[in-house]
């Protein structure tokens, strides 16, 4: 697996239990915990953390978006795995640019695949696609070819 899609791996499964368990825990403590338990010689440890932060600090956007995107599922209805794979896909295609917005996507419905239930590659495409649509041109276009290696 490589390093970057780990380190999203961790994230999402961190998201995904401060989440569940109504955030009582710091979300910084579950990562650094996950990342001791999952990945302890990962390369860039950072990474992880500024994903979570990231999203942590957007959130009240980034459920704004969830719910104009996707009218028809209210934020609690969805599982809780999706709603945080969506969290962070959201996070790094509109507000991180550190990867091409393709990437992001890709990466973002990956998880889903690899976590979330039968059809949530396809519910977590069609939210961040949606968005995608919706950005400037000059966003769509950020596929550099140095980006690319940042997978």
């Amino acid at each position: 697996m490589a390093n970057r899609h780990l380190s999203r791996t961790i994230a999402m499964q961190s998201l995904y239990e401060w989440d569940f368990n109504d955030r009582a825990k710091p979300l910084s403590d579950i990562t650094q915990y996950n990342v001791k338990q999952f990945a302890p010689g990962l390369d860039d440890p950072a990474f992880i953390f500024n994903l979570i932060k990231g999203v942590e600090e957007h959130m009240a956007d980034i459920d704004k978006i969830i719910q104009e995107t996707a009218p028809e599922w209210p934020l609690d209805q969805i599982t809780v795995v999706d709603r945080n794979i969506l969290r962070l896909g959201i996070y790094e295609l509109l507000f991180a640019h550190e990867v091409p917005p393709k990437v992001a996507i890709n990466e973002a419905v990956e998880l889903g695949k690899a976590f979330g239930g039968e059809s949530s590659g396809k519910f977590i495409n069609g939210v961040l696609g949606t968005l995608y649509k919706n950005l400037p041109q000059a966003e769509q276009d950020k596929e550099k070819p140095e980006d690319s290696e940042k997978v």
